[in-house]
Order: structure tokens, then C-alpha cells, then sequence
């Protein structure tokens, strides 16, 4: 095991590493690096987000999918579309659990948004005292979700639940966190990225109990904020930049 001093550096180095434009090829993020305009970045991400789970390729493709049916502009088509472009939809297969009728829905509550925001930031402002997105998660669930129960609720996860609310914390990292290698976008600026946590994915979680940084062993947000002390101690001003590490060391089993 390595003392505090030398798994600093370590992860500081490989944060590095793997924190390239090379990283955007092969992940979800490069579905919204397609775009410049602030609510095409949100819409793109956070649709790319909601379906990351499974293989990257095929999210991807899934994402591809979905932007080619909103003429590959997100927002106008969200404030403009029309009851048959999403009456058409009903049927279609997206990703995996995730299907037409989930994506219309997500539309719909875009439109209710959007038509009061100009910015989804608006829904993730974290308030004082509170120090990562476990409330302000739950207040834009009650403020994206209808009341009323629908399927598409459970693509929205709430760590109220206990969920590690990966998704929702990748899209976050991808929105807030900045920094001068262009991977995230960093375009929501009244948020502090020092309230991110890291998106506790399979890869994520085995990296962090292989290094010691999480004794838990579901990938939980009861972990999520155990990985939270552990990593803000090497860096308090920007611990997402830890996901790069873990990921990168996930993916590619260099520790193995």
C-alpha cells in the first residue's frame, strides 16, 4: 500500500494521463463536445448521460441515434417540436431500458424547463452549507419529474434512495469541472467544482477499495460520500479530477 504522500501523486499523475482530448474518442462526452451553444452542451449531456450504462460504443451509437431525430439541435427542437414528432416516438427502441417513451417525456420537461430557465444550472445550485449535490440532485428531480409516477422516473436516480446517482454526477462533472485540458466543459460558473464527487461506476469503485480510499462495498451514495473525505484530502479545490485516475486505471487494468 502506498503512504498518503506517494497515492497523492500517484493519482495527480494519472489524473493527468488520462485527462486528454484523446479521453473525448472513445467516451459519452463527445456526444455534447458537438455543440457550442450552452443548451445543446446541457441537453446533449444530459441525454448522453441518462443512457450511460453498458458498453461506450453502443451508448454512443444510442446517443448518435437521438440526436439525429432532434435534426441535431437539441434545444430548438425541445422548444419547438411538435405532438407528432413525439407521437412517432412512442415506439422506438433508444438504449437498452431507456425508450421512446422515456425520451419524449425527458423532452417534454426540457420544454417546461427551458421555458423558465435559461440554464439547467439553475436546477443544481448548491446552497449553503451544503457540500457535494446530494440535495440539490433531489431538488432538480422534483423540479425535472412530474409529480405524477411515470417510467421515466427511474432514469432520473435519487440519492435520497441511496443511489450513487453516477449518471447524474458524470453530467454534472462534465458541466461544472474545468480546467486547460478541454475534456470538461466548465460552462456552468455558479457552481464551485469543489462540491463534485466522482460517478461510482464498477470501474470507479473496484479502483477506489483497490487502493484503499473506500472500505464499502456497494457502489452506493453512502460510498460516494466515503470516496468524497478520501479524495477531497488530496485536493479539495477539484476532486472530480480523481474520476480520470480511477477510470482511466479501471479501464486499462494497469494495476492488475
Amino acid at each position: 500500500m502506498l503512504n498518503f504522500e506517494e497515492l497523492k501523486s500517484f493519482l495527480n499523475e494519472k489524473a493527468d494521463q488520462y485527462n486528454s482530448p484523446d479521453f473525448i474518442e472513445d467516451d459519452p462526452i463527445q456526444i455534447p463536445h458537438r455543440f457550442s451553444l450552452k443548451q445543446d452542451v446541457e441537453i446533449a449531456g444530459f441525454l448522453a448521460a441518462t443512457i450511460s450504462w453498458g458498453n461506450r460504443k453502443s451508448i454512443v451509437k444510442s446517443a448518435v441515434k437521438m440526436l439525429d431525430i432532434m435534426g441535431n439541435s437539441p434545444y430548438d427542437f425541445v422548444l419547438n417540436y411538435s405532438d407528432k414528432d413525439l407521437e412517432a416516438l412512442q415506439d422506438k427502441s433508444i438504449h437498452r431500458t431507456f425508450n421512446g417513451q422515456d425520451f419524449a417525456y425527458f423532452i417534454r420537461q426540457f420544454n417546461k424547463i427551458y421555458k423558465e430557465n435559461e440554464s439547467l444550472e439553475n436546477l443544481f445550485i448548491v446552497k449553503d452549507q451544503e457540500t457535494n449535490f446530494l440535495h440539490a440532485i433531489e431538488r432538480f428531480r422534483n423540479s425535472f419529474l412530474e409529480t405524477e409516477k411515470h417510467r421515466s422516473h427511474k432514469h432520473v436516480s435519487s440519492p435520497y434512495k441511496n443511489s450513487s446517482s453516477k449518471r447524474i454526477i458524470m453530467f454534472l462533472r462534465w458541466m461544472v469541472r474545468k480546467d486547460k485540458h478541454g475534456v470538461d466543459f466548465g460552462i456552468w460558473e455558479n457552481i464551485d467544482q469543489k462540491h463534485l464527487s466522482i460517478p461510482l461506476d464498477v470501474h470507479t469503485g473496484n479502483m477506489s477499495r483497490k487502493l484503499g480510499l473506500v472500505s464499502r462495498t456497494q457502489n452506493d451514495w453512502k460510498t460516494v460520500e466515503e470516496l468524497d473525505a478520501a479524495i477531497r484530502q488530496f485536493d479539495e479545490k477539484d476532486p472530480a479530477k480523481y474520476d480520470f485516475a480511477l477510470f482511466g486505471l479501471g479501464v486499462t487494468k494497469e494495476l492488475l
